[in-house]
């Protein structure tokens, strides 16, 4: 084992030539190393560099020499405390963990007469960490998802969904020489600490409702009224302003364990609310729901979301020593919400004391939520590494 320990470094590169960012940020990332061998590297790479990601690709890897290679094209990328949601962008994370076991994958969705099964993805025994980058277009994220909870509750899976170019087709997955557009790639690490953190970024409003009617993703009556009548008066009781945060961003929070006594901010699951329908008094939300689960409505913003990642990076990593992290956030956030750039990418690597960090923009980011992993929404991830 290296006398070292655990060394994580990262770099971001905007060049426009495809091949030149790659290698600039890979340089920059492999620095931090000092020489030490790279075990595990990432790469993101914007949509912008979409045709010649595979050749950018390689040259990271080239140039890092890593003995396991994964990466994805995403719709924007962070690294080095700056986030950049359009326009050209390589982002490049690079890590030698002595000690670790590391093993990479492909896994994809094959239709069987049964329907359909994921195939290519490892046995798992007691990982430390599982890094998913998924197409949305091609992989079953949530049934995969719900799997894998049945079989390791408590797994530490964190990741998201790697748009590309924002339609089918137009992916780049990224394992050791091989690029591939369709399935899931990514990492199971295991043997050294690392720690997730999961920021829903939302406060809830008013009191917590029993569901007593609902069928699907629809809820049709709330403690025995309609659904959105209980949410008007929720709603009315609200001042002005935050009457103005619930106009933009009105979510709901469904309980995850109902034998918890009291349920703070981090005991819901975060769903969107997409609609109601005065004449049934319906809500529709972006998930299924079954008469007798708890639900309280949340609303986001900047301020609340801002918050939340404060409490949740204090919560998780209060008395430990970061080296380095990877952090896939939503982008329905950046600038969008926070009202400037970087806010997310630069939080985390100042809450991190300068360590490492890089990701991508998610169309949906993984993460565990009490004993479950979940695909959320309008959600920044993590997995921090710890020096060893």
């Amino acid at each position: 084992m290296s006398e070292h320990g655990t060394r994580i470094g990262a770099g971001l590169s905007t060049l426009d030539d495809a091949v030149a960012a790659g290698r600039a940020a890979a340089a920059t990332a492999a620095a931090a190393l000092d020489g030490a061998p790279v075990d595990l590297a990432f790469v993101f790479v914007s949509a912008y560099h979409l045709t010649s990601a595979a050749a950018a690709a390689a040259a990271v890897r080239a140039e890092l020499g890593a003995r396991c290679f994964v990466g994805c094209v995403a719709e924007g990328v962070l690294g080095g405390g700056r986030e950049l949601e359009d326009g050209p962008g390589i982002a490049v994370w690079a890590a030698a963990l002595p000690g670790a076991e590391i093993e990479v994958f492909h896994a994809e969705s094959v239709r069987t007469n049964g329907g359909a099964v994921v195939v290519g993805f490892p046995q798992l025994a007691e990982p430390s960490l599982v890094a998913l980058l998924v197409d949305p277009f091609s992989f079953p994220a949530d049934s995969f998802l719900d799997g894998l909870n049945l079989e390791h509750p408590g797994l530490p899976a964190v990741g998201g969904l790697a748009a590309g170019a924002g339609r089918p087709g137009t992916q780049a997955l990224f394992l050791g020489a091989e690029t591939y557009q369709h399935g899931a790639v990514g990492a199971i690490v295991s043997g050294i600490p690392v720690h997730t953190v999961v920021s829903q970024g939302c406060l809830p409003i008013g009191r917590d409702f029993v569901v007593t009617r609902a069928e699907g993703n629809v809820i049709y009556e709330l403690a025995g009224r309609p659904a959105i009548e209980r949410l008007r008066e929720q709603v009315e009781r609200l001042s002005e302003s935050e009457q103005q945060q619930a106009l933009r961003g009105l979510m709901v929070g469904l309980v995850i364990d109902e034998n918890t006594p009291d349920y703070a901010r981090g005991d819901y699951l975060i769903r969107s609310l997409l609609g109601g329908d005065e004449e049934s008094g319906a809500l529709v939300l972006g998930d299924t729901v079954r008469p007798g689960q708890t639900l309280r409505f949340h609303i986001r913003d900047g301020s609340t979301a801002d918050s939340d990642l404060r409490e949740a990076l204090a919560t998780t990593l209060a008395g430990v020593d970061p080296a380095g992290a990877l952090l896939f956030t939503c982008n329905g956030r950046g600038a969008a919400m926070f009202g400037r750039p970087d806010h997310d990418a630069a939080l985390v690597g100042d809450t991190l004391a300068g360590a490492a960090v890089a990701g991508f923009f998610c169309g949906g980011e993984i993460g565990p939520v009490g004993r479950k992993v979940f695909l959320h929404a309008f959600t920044a991830t993590l997995a921090v590494f710890l020096r060893s």
